[in-house]
């Protein structure tokens, strides 16, 4: 199947019944489109945290209609600590995230270990399809940027690591760096 062929994230979130649920688990990440606004909180310490901004109100506007559609969303990242500056600045922004209506939890590597996790960040959609996401090592996309996979042992494989590191992780409001 051709990568023009493969559903994406939109795609597959837009078809989500009842759950959405993402696993984070580098603690550097290069993407382009958020580029500017990581270089802008190294140089300055503030980070976009306006819902409305052009920056947020597209996945503001996305996870609002996902959830109004009865759809769960969580985000959950595993991170090393003491924590990068990318993971500040991540955490600086997660703000926007649960405005929009996911809730999200932090879990410190080290509490992890004994978790067996996939090889890749990933987005499950209602325990039938996982949509795993490929980075290069710098952090930014690498191609193809995501595979989609509904055979049963790599959905159970991302769920059970899902619900592992989320019934340890942090809530947001209570993770402090």
């Amino acid at each position: 199947m051709s990568q023009s062929a493969v559903p994406g994230f939109e795609e597959l979130l837009a078809a989500a019944r009842h759950s959405a649920c993402h696993l984070e688990m580098r603690d550097v990440y290069g993407v382009g489109d958020e580029a500017d606004d990581f270089k802008r909180w190294e140089r300055t310490g503030e980070r976009d945290t306006d819902p409305q901004s052009e920056y947020w109100a597209p996945w503001v506007d996305l996870i609002g209609r996902t959830t109004a559609r009865g759809v769960v969303m969580r985000r959950a990242r595993i991170v090393s600590e003491p924590v990068t500056t990318y993971i500040r600045y991540e955490h600086a922004g997660a703000s926007v995230n649960v405005h929009a209506g996911e809730d999200v939890r932090w879990l410190p590597r080290r509490q992890a270990s004994d978790i067996a996790l996939p090889g890749n960040d990933f987005w499950l959609f209602d325990r039938t399809a996982v949509l795993f996401n490929h980075f290069a090592g710098d952090g930014n996309w690498s191609e193809p940027k995501w595979e989609v996979r509904t055979d049963p042992a790599a959905v159970e494989l991302a769920a059970s690591a899902f619900e592992s590191v989320w019934e340890r992780g942090i809530p947001h409001e209570k993770y402090t760096l």
